[in-house]
């Protein structure tokens, strides 16, 4: 007989983000004056952001999951501007800074050449620029990251700590500093146990892309409702 791993697995947890997203959107967007909606959003990203850097760390192939990532980030992208006309850059893009900080730091880790140093700086100064200036010098246009420089950093200092109680504690740490800056992250916090049940197992159901599914049609979902109330 198979023994059953106890906790929550990765498809468990990234079934309650997308149920907390679904919810959190539609209080953004349809009962924008019941904050309590807004409040179980709070749990998505934190989840989210954790499973990104479990995604760094089991990935296969590096190039793929990063390409994934950023293509549905950008196309998600092209249709907020077109039907949106701003500038506020999804979270799927925020991730995918946070892959390529991963990954080209590992690089320079593993490489320790000139070239990959190069790469690393290159890409930690690009995140820099378009969490921190950019939206300063841009504020008019309202153009900003989702989620911010914070929110890029949040799976980079958890796939850097190697253990799970170094994972949890990084998690804290950075979801602490987004509640002192937004009072409303406080809220991100009741995701700590949550996470800290993960078990580390997937999951019996390959889950694998519906996330990638689900984050669009959801927000075109939601979209579409508003449109018609």
């Amino acid at each position: 007989m198979q023994e059953k791993s106890f906790g929550l697995s990765n498809n468990s947890l990234k079934i309650i983000a997308m149920l907390s997203m679904l919810i959190d959107h539609t209080g953004l967007m349809i009962f924008p004056q019941y904050k309590f909606l807004r409040i179980i959003g709070r749990l998505a990203f934190p989840i989210f952001a954790y499973m990104i850097a479990e995604g760094c760390f089991h990935t296969r192939n590096r190039k793929r999951y990063f390409l994934l990532v950023a293509g549905l980030g950008i196309g998600c992208q092209a249709v907020y501007a077109f039907a949106a006309h701003h500038l506020y850059l999804n979270i799927l893009l925020t991730f995918t800074l946070s892959i390529a900080v991963i990954f080209s730091v590992d690089s320079f880790l593993k490489q320790k050449t000139r070239s990959s140093l190069a790469i690393a700086v290159i890409t930690v100064s690009a995140v820099i620029f378009l969490t921190i200036i950019a939206p300063a010098v841009f504020e008019e246009q309202g153009f900003r990251v989702d989620y911010g420089f914070l929110g890029v950093f949040f799976p980079v200092a958890v796939y850097y700590a190697r253990t799970k109680n170094l994972k949890i504690l990084s998690a804290t740490a950075v979801l602490s500093a987004m509640a002192f800056l937004n009072e409303i992250q406080i809220y991100s916090l009741l995701a700590i146990p949550l996470l800290y049940l993960y078990n580390g197992k997937r999951g019996k159901l390959n889950l694998k892309y519906v996330f990638y599914i689900f984050y669009p049609a959801h927000l075109a979902a939601i979209y579409l409702i508003d449109k018609m109330i």
